[in-house]
Formats: structure tokens, C-alpha cells, sequence
């Protein structure tokens, strides 16, 4: 393994939930009392013949090991701890992982609690440019249950298990999938299966509208097809999987009961899109395609955005598809989804950074750009990137345009066909996260200077920055 696996924790939690004790678990392990000890305090790694045994002896796929979550939370607590490095020294590297591993609730916790700060933070200064500005305003709440539920799928992974495996069987039960249009389909199946009848018109302002005790969804005719069929899919699913959402919802328990709504929506449209695109069938496209995103739409009939949603989702142990990040950015820089299978790593607060080519989609409308570049961790990325516009429906209502940010590492790149002729050895973009965090001392896009470092203003030259950085 090229990386020491320290699994204490979770080793720890799954003998608890069995109620083995350590002499007990050690047996089935074929491993000493002491060593299954150590093992449980991160004092040794766990070897590759151990991982083998405890996948057997807790009857669980290899991937629960995975580093990636653990990955994720470093890379998480690595800026909390940047944030406030002002008020004392910054935890080093092997500190921040030592927390994770060892203490991934109390890490977790400390995530909350900086949340807490930073949104204290900005309410405090909109108070005082309110107060400056003399206006009678209130200062609005930020939006905590988004905030709750998008750290939810980010640490699933984005992935949803079984959700995800119901929506492929209710796929199959409907003959949805590769090559067939969706949209009768699911007009059957809403009649056939929930009593409900579609009406295609005027939603009353609504992309989608459900009467209850009318039992008629009605969606908005002036959509495009992949989206009326999509908002078909949301409401089958939010019928038939009832049962299955509120119990995801109840595993959550979300501390803010407003993100217990929040998240049904963003569960339906988990399994609308698992749905719309099946796990396996879209799996298998993927790969025959080789991740060509427009072909991938044409043959399930879905958007682009749907399709590249979809990639970043598929992560079911024993059957995984290539790690990607997915984003949506609109035209302000604001990140309006985010979900990364990845080590790619999306900033909690602040802009991105403005070498992402991300930014540079919306001056090349309908153009797909390509281009390789490198992390401060070194990890290297194909980064795709696109802009879209969803139609407004009427000549008062303006178009919405969005970029849509799709990449993986290198090592996948063979897999896809937007790395064709992309030089994988040549020179980088060198990006980061955003500036308020990125170690890059000699970045001319820098917009503002890094929390941690100490910076000092030349009186006698000016530079492209007009500060240098310790």
C-alpha cells in the first residue's frame, strides 16, 4: 500500500456495534489481543493481510476503509484551523490527520463550531455596513439548512446506497434507461403506479406542481423535455420512496429542523436522477463512451447537467465508476451545487479560485474547454468545463446561465475522451482552492492574501501583487 492505512476508529466502532470484545474480535481476526489493540489506538497501520480479515470477519466491502472521507475531513479541518490561525499557532499536517482519524466526531464538531463563527462573522459585519450605511434593514439569517445538508452528501460521498438501488429496480420494473425517451413512461407509471395525472401547461410560475387532493402534477410545457421529464421523475419518486427518504432523513438527524426539508428535496432528486440514468446501465454507457458527456445525454435523453451530475455519483462499493468533482457556477462566481468524489477540494466560504477554467466557459458559450491542472497538493486534473442556459420561458423572464465544472485525476484520463491529445506531462494551470487558504506565494490572479501567512507591503517597487508573502 503506498499509503499506512490507521483505521482505529472505525475497526473500534464495528467490533462495538457487534458487541465483540477485544479478546473476542482478536480470535475471529486471527490476531493477538495486544496488536488488535494497538491497531483500534492508531499505534500500528493496519497490512494488507488484516484489511483482508476484517473485510471477512465484519462481513463488509474494503471500501468502508477508504481514506477518502478521512481525506476529505482533513482537507475541511485544514481550513477551518487556516480561518482562525490568527488566534494561535496553525495545526500542522500531521496534527489535523491525527484528529480525523483518531476523532472524527469531535472534528466534526469543531467544523459546526467554526460554521457557527463565520456565519456570526458576516452577520455581524452586514450589521455594521447596514448600520454605516444609516438604513432601517434586518440582517438576514444565512442559509443554515442548505449549509447542513450540502456537508450531508458531502460526506456520503454523494452517494446514496439505497435509494440509489431502488431507483434502479423501479428503472427496470418501468424499462426506463439506455435508448428510451422517459417522459411517457413516466406519465404511465405517475397514473399507473400513484393516481396521478399529468397535466403539461402553466404551473402557476412552477417548473412543477403537485395538487394533492386533485392528485394532478402539473408541469410547466415550456421547459425542455430533460427537465420536464426530470420533475415526472421527482414527484414518482417522492411517492414511491416515501418510506426509504424519511428514514435517510432520520439517519441524518439534522440538529436544524428546517434542513430535514431541504434535504427531502435534494434526496427525491438523488433518485429522480438514479432513476432517469440507472447505476449500472449508466455505468456500463460511461465506459463504452468513454465519459463523452454529450453522447451520454443524447442516449438517455437527459441534459448535460443531469449527465455530468450523474458521473460524480457513481460510487457503489464493489461497483464504482471514475471519481469525479461536479460544480455548477453561475455568473456571479457563487458555486451552486458542489459534489466531489475526488481529493478536489471546494472552498466552505469564499470565492473560487479564478484560474479554474470554470470561469473561463461563459466567454466560449456551447464550447466544451479542456485543461490539466495541479492542485497545491500536487494532485493533477482533467478539468472540463461548460457553460448552459436554461430558458427563462417568456421575453420577461431572462435566460439563467450557469457553468458546469466537471474533472477527475490523471490517472483516470486513458478512460476519457476529452484527455485525447491533452499533453498529460506538459506545464499545469497551477490553482488552489481560493485565496484565502492557498499556499501559492507566487500566483498573480491572487485576489486578497492568505489568512496564514504574513504578508509585507514594498515601499520602493510595486509588483502584478502589490504585497509579498512570507
Amino acid at each position: 500500500m503506498a499509503e499506512k492505512l490507521y483505521l482505529g476508529t472505525k475497526v473500534r466502532k464495528l467490533r462495538e456495534a457487534r458487541g465483540w470484545t477485544l479478546e473476542q474480535c482478536a480470535g475471529r481476526l486471527a490476531l493477538s489481543p495486544s496488536y488488535l489493540s494497538q491497531i483500534e489506538t492508531n499505534q500500528r497501520p493496519a497490512t494488507a493481510r488484516v484489511l483482508i480479515a476484517l473485510t471477512r470477519a465484519f462481513d463488509v466491502d474494503a471500501s468502508l476503509f477508504d481514506l477518502d472521507g478521512d481525506a476529505r475531513l482533513i482537507a475541511d479541518l485544514r481550513e477551518a484551523t487556516t480561518d482562525v490561525a490568527g488566534h494561535a499557532e496553525a495545526p500542522t499536517a500531521g496534527e489535523l490527520k491525527q484528529a480525523a482519524m483518531n476523532a472524527p466526531r469531535l472534528a466534526r464538531q469543531f467544523l459546526a463550531l467554526h460554521q457557527d463563527y463565520r456565519r456570526l462573522d458576516e452577520r455581524l459585519k452586514t450589521l455594521n455596513e447596514t448600520l454605516g450605511r444609516d438604513e432601517r434593514a434586518t440582517v438576514a439569517a444565512p442559509a443554515l439548512p442548505y449549509e447542513a445538508v450540502r456537508d450531508f452528501f458531502h460526506y456520503r460521498d454523494n452517494y446514496i446506497d439505497a435509494l440509489d438501488r431502488a431507483a434502479e429496480d423501479l428503472a427496470a420494473q418501468l424499462n426506463l434507461g439506455d435508448g428510451v425517451h422517459p417522459e411517457r413512461e413516466l406519465e404511465t407509471a405517475l397514473n399507473d403506479l400513484c393516481g396521478v395525472r399529468v397535466a403539461t401547461g402553466q404551473a402557476r410560475g412552477a417548473m412543477r406542481r403537485f395538487d394533492p387532493s386533485a392528485r394532478i402534477l402539473y408541469v410547466d410545457a415550456s421547459l425542455p423535455g430533460a427537465t420536464r421529464a426530470f420533475q415526472m421523475a421527482h414527484q414518482l419518486v417522492r411517492l414511491r420512496f416515501e418510506e426509504l427518504i424519511e428514514h435517510e432523513l432520520d439517519r441524518a438527524a439534522f440538529d436544524i429542523p428546517a434542513a430535514r426539508d431541504v434535504c427531502r428535496v435534494g434526496l427525491a432528486n438523488y433518485a429522480a436522477g438514479a432513476l432517469l440514468l440507472p447505476y449500472r446501465a449508466f455505468l456500463e454507457a460511461a465506459r463504452e463512451l468513454r465519459h463523452d458527456v454529450d453522447r451520454l445525454r443524447n442516449r438517455f435523453h437527459v441534459s448535460f447537467e443531469q449527465a455530468c451530475h450523474r458521473l460524480s455519483t457513481l460510487q457503489r462499493p464493489g461497483w464504482r465508476g471514475v471519481p469525479f468533482y461536479f460544480a455548477r457556477v453561475d455568473m456571479a462566481g457563487n458555486i451552486t451545487k458542489r459534489h466531489s468524489a475526488t481529493r478536489f477540494q471546494f472552498a466552505r466560504f469564499g470565492g473560487a479560485c479564478p484560474l479554474w477554467n470554470v470561469h473561463e466557459a461563459f466567454s466560449a458559450p456551447d464550447r466544451i474547454l479542456v485543461n490539466l491542472s495541479e492542485m497545491p497538493d500536487g494532485a493533477r486534473y482533467v478539468c472540463i468545463a461548460k457553460s448552459v442556459s436554461k430558458p427563462g420561458g417568456s421575453f420577461l423572464e431572462p435566460d439563467r446561465r450557469y457553468a458546469l465544472g466537471l474533472g477527475c485525476e490523471i490517472e483516470h484520463a486513458a478512460q476519457l475522451v476529452y484527455a485525447d491529445g491533452l499533453d498529460l506531462n506538459g506545464p499545469p494551470t497551477r490553482m488552489g482552492v481560493n485565496c484565502r487558504i492557498c499556499e501559492r506565494t507566487d500566483c498573480t490572479q491572487r485576489a486578497f492574501p492568505p489568512i496564514d501567512r504574513t504578508l509585507a507591503v514594498p515601499e520602493n517597487e510595486r509588483g502584478v501583487i502589490p504585497y509579498t508573502l512570507s
